[in-house]
């Protein structure tokens, strides 16, 4: 996947098209990512030791992968993601816009 947990993302579609947030969780088995404070769910839970009272919660949802984009911390736009190895060795992904490293 082009993006990972902690990553800042802005979102492509949906009806928090246009909004930034951070990845809390990544989940590469089925392409999708949860962000925080985006995309919105209310769910009825039942009282536990998580929610005392129970009631009605909301909580992030996940979404497609193919629905963020990478937000560069330098050039600080939204943009897509390269792989390439440096002269060490190492794999890092880096901005296609600037050129920036972003691991």
């Amino acid at each position: 996947m082009h993006v990972r947990k902690g990553d800042t993302v802005y979102v492509l579609t949906g009806r928090d098209r246009g909004k930034r947030g951070e990845i809390i969780l990544s989940i590469p088995k089925r392409d999708r990512v949860v962000v925080e404070k985006l995309n919105l769910m209310k769910r009825h839970q039942k009282p536990s030791e998580e929610y005392s009272t129970g009631g009605i919660v909301t909580m992030e949802a996940p979404m497609h992968v193919s629905n963020v984009m990478l937000v560069c911390k330098s050039c600080d736009r939204p943009t897509r993601v390269g792989r390439k190895f440096l002269d060490d060795g190492t794999k890092v992904r880096y901005c296609k816009r600037c050129g920036a490293t972003l691991d």
